[in-house]
C-alpha cells in the first residue's frame, strides 16, 4: 500500500481529501497534519510515500516544506493540492519535484487520475533494482504528454499577459457564474476584447457558456469548468 500524508489546515478539506484517498485502491492514509511543524513530526513517526500538500497554511507554507524535503533528500513524493494558482508558485513547485499540481476546487476524478499515474510509476521504479530504457522512456513520455496537454497556443490577436490576467480573475470566482461585462469591469479591459478571450477559453474547454434570455438582449454567462486541468502553459 502507498502510504499518504495529508497536510491541510482546513479540517473540512482535509476530511474530504482523506475520503478521496480512501476511495482509490492501493492508497492508505498514514497520517494527517494541519501545518508544516505537525507534518514534520508525522514524517519522523510514520512511513510516508506520498504527501498531499497544501501551500497556504499558518506559519511556514507548503512550498517551504517541499524545499526542506529536497534539501534533506527525503525519499518522499509530493502532490500539491492548493488554491495557490500563481504561475511563480506552480513553477517553483515543479522545479522542486512535485509530481502533480491540483488547483482547488477540483473534481474527485482529477485526484483519482493523479493518484493512478503516481501508483503506476511508483511500482515500476520500486519493484526493480534496474529499469530498462524502454520502461524509463514510457514513464518520461507519459510525463511529457501530461505537460503537452497543458500547453495551449495563444491565437493571433490575443496576448498571454491579458489572457493570464483574465484567467486569474475567473479563478477567484470559483463556482460563480459571470458575464462578459463583469470581467470587463473587474479587469478594466474593453468588453469587446474580453469577449474574444472568453470565447477562446470556451473553445479550449476552460469555460462553460450559457445564453440567458431575459428582458432586453440575451446575455452570455460563463462558469469555470473544474474538470479542466487549470495548470496551463501558453506559447505562441
Amino acid at each position: 500500500m502507498i502510504q499518504v500524508l495529508i497536510v491541510e489546515d482546513d479540517p473540512m478539506v482535509a476530511d474530504l481529501n482523506k475520503k478521496y484517498v480512501e476511495q482509490v485502491e492501493g492508497f492508505q492514509l498514514a497520517a494527517s497534519a494541519s501545518d508544516v511543524e505537525e507534518a514534520c513530526k508525522c514524517l519522523e513517526e510514520a512511513q510516508v510515500d506520498l504527501i498531499l500538500l497544501d501551500v497556504y497554511m499558518p506559519g511556514r507554507n507548503g512550498l517551504q516544506l517541499l524545499k526542506e524535503l529536497r534539501e534533506k533528500d527525503e525519499q518522499v513524493d509530493v502532490i500539491l493540492i492548493t488554491a495557490a494558482s500563481e504561475r511563480e508558485q506552480i513553477q517553483q513547485s515543479l522545479r522542486l519535484g512535485a509530481v502533480d499540481y491540483l488547483i482547488k476546487p477540483f473534481e474527485f476524478e482529477r485526484l483519482q487520475e493523479a493518484l493512478a499515474k503516481y501508483k503506476e510509476n511508483h511500482y515500476v521504479l520500486q519493484d526493480k533494482q534496474k529499469v530498462s530504457q524502454n520502461e524509463l522512456d514510457q514513464i518520461l513520455s507519459k510525463q511529457e504528454e501530461r505537460q503537452d496537454n497543458r500547453r495551449i497556443q495563444v491565437p493571433k490577436g490575443l496576448t498571454q499577459t491579458t489572457l493570464e490576467h483574465i484567467i486569474s480573475v475567473i479563478r477567484k470566482k470559483g463556482d460563480a457564474a459571470f458575464s462578459t461585462d463583469e470581467i470587463a469591469n473587474e479587469t478594466e479591459i474593453s468588453r469587446v476584447s474580453v469577449r474574444k478571450y472568453l470565447k477562446f477559453l470556451k473553445e479550449i474547454d476552460f469555460l462553460d457558456e450559457t445564453l440567458i434570455y431575459g428582458v432586453g438582449r440575451p446575455v452570455y454567462q460563463y462558469q469555470m469548468k473544474h474538470t479542466h486541468d487549470l495548470d496551463l502553459e501558453f506559447y505562441h
